[in-house]
């Protein structure tokens, strides 16, 4: 089995500049991002509680498709000026990586989403992180899916657990289930589909 790539993006726009943002997420990026070959689906949320606006999960044939000339072509200083002008407006958090459990599911269709983030960690730690986030959370009635991602950042491995559910959930984490790796749980956010 071949992991899945994924791109997890966490944005929030200045409040006056909200409805260009989701113009222009709707009209143009999303639409140019699904045009990449290996660019597999796209959801986008927004947040209920937490610290960010705004959340779209990509899900990618293979962490391969980011260094793709498809994919640079319409990226970084190759963006059009539409989202040029937005994401100078927002700010923007963007996590690049593969899907280490299950490994390679699809974002399904759920009514809520809670985000864990642990970051800094080293590699070894997704073992532990796989085990407290499908302790905490896969024998709950209302969850659908449980993913973890790990995404390298240069200065330690960020790991992103989705918990995407049929209504609430997150209400309460066993934080002990992670084991020393709960201290670098720094992100907590519930999403609804946007």
């Amino acid at each position: 089995m071949n992991n899945k790539g994924s791109l997890i993006v966490l944005a929030h726009p200045a409040p006056h500049f909200e409805e260009e943002f989701n113009a222009w997420y709707d009209t143009e990026h999303l639409p140019e991002r699904m045009a990449v070959p290996g660019f597999e689906a796209a959801r986008r949320y927004v947040c209920m509680s937490g610290s960010r606006s705004y959340l779209a999960v990509y899900d990618i044939e293979s962490y391969g498709v980011l260094e793709s000339e498809a994919y640079l072509a319409v990226s970084f200083d190759r963006s059009s000026p539409w989202t040029k002008r937005v994401t100078s407006r927002s700010r923007v958090h963007r996590s690049a990586g593969v899907q280490i459990y299950p490994g390679n599911a699809l974002t399904p269709a759920a009514a809520r989403t809670l985000m864990l983030r642990f970051s800094g960690l080293e590699r070894h730690a997704g073992e532990a992180i796989v085990a407290g986030m499908r302790a905490n959370f896969e024998a709950l009635p209302q969850t659908v899916l449980v993913r973890v991602f790990a995404h390298d950042t240069g200065a330690g491995i960020d790991f992103i657990g989705l918990v995407d559910a049929l209504g609430p959930v997150g209400e309460i984490i066993d934080r002990k289930l992670f084991g020393d790796y709960a201290k670098a749980l720094d992100l907590v956010n519930l999403y609804a589909p946007y």
